[in-house]
């Protein structure tokens, strides 16, 4: 087995963090799910609404966070192990990403409670 420095555990754990995003909520894969969906109407508290819901078990791989985790996880955690020269390319590029995403959704959050806050101060 070829050891792995904590450095490239964390960005095998940024890279996978953000393919499965790309895999599972982005805009520029919703055709590689589209196929694998249907939609469904179904009764709610504010009435009739359409949701998209997997066809399959191939489907549901692609819509779960969880399982499209494994798979990222695999894929890159594998493909690091065997061809680490080619993946840790991919490795790299996705772990800083994934790092990115992360960073601009605590800033992102963080921006929306200081307007939230500022807010309520010029109602008082």
């Amino acid at each position: 087995m070829r050891d792995i420095s904590w450095i490239t555990y964390v960005m095998l754990i940024l890279a996978s963090y953000r393919l499965t995003h790309l895999i599972v909520f982005d805009k520029i894969t919703e055709f590689i799910r589209k196929p694998f969906m249907k939609k469904v109407k179904v009764e709610t508290n504010h009435g009739m609404e359409t949701k998209e819901v997997p066809k399959g078990m191939f489907g549901y791989l692609l819509k779960c966070y969880w399982c499209a985790g494994v798979w990222s996880a695999i894929l890159l955690g594998g493909g690091y192990l065997l061809f680490p020269r080619v993946t840790f390319v991919f490795i790299l590029i996705f772990s800083i990403a994934g790092g990115q995403s992360i960073l601009e959704t605590f800033v992102g959050v963080n921006i929306k409670k200081v307007d939230y806050y500022a807010d309520l101060d010029k109602k008082k």
